[in-house]
């Protein structure tokens, strides 16, 4: 297997509330067949119905909300963009759910989830530099 993720789908009870939500903050998509599509740098970002994508995995559709162990991270290029970020997520009905301070680390962080729980991490860390296009290269954290 590569070393790469090419889509993450993240399960939604109300596709269109769910894509309302992302496009108040920016995004742009397409629809097709009662899926959404987010191009989000080399990735996919996929919107379907959270019991559609349970069946096509082959598991048994949950209830949402909890935790569900997975963190979406969204870096940035300054504490101000953090700051405005979560005005637009909750402005979008979205939920902060850690304020934006300088964590444990040293770096300025947040979190929220979107309307369906997904939990996000906004962060603007100086060690993991954006390129113009907004993505990132992971610094050498000198192997043990």
């Amino acid at each position: 297997m590569e070393q790469r993720i090419t889509l993450i789908t993240l399960g939604v009870s109300d596709l269109a509330r769910s894509k309302a939500f992302y496009e108040a903050l920016g995004w742009r998509g397409q629809e097709v067949e009662e899926t959404v599509f987010f191009q989000a740098g080399g990735l996919g970002l996929v919107l379907w119905g959270r019991d559609k994508l349970a069946r096509d995995c082959g598991l048994e559709p949950g209830q949402a909300g909890g935790f569900g162990g997975i963190v979406l991270a969204h870096n940035v290029r300054s504490e101000a963009e953090v700051d405005a970020l979560l005005a637009a997520v909750e402005g979008a009905g979205g939920t902060v759910t850690k304020p934006a301070a300088v964590n444990a680390i040293g770096f300025y962080s947040s979190a929220f989830v979107d309307p369906d729980g997904h939990a996000w991490e906004v962060a603007h860390n100086p060690g993991f530099p954006l390129a113009e296009d907004g993505t990132i290269t992971l610094p050498d954290f000198g192997a043990a």
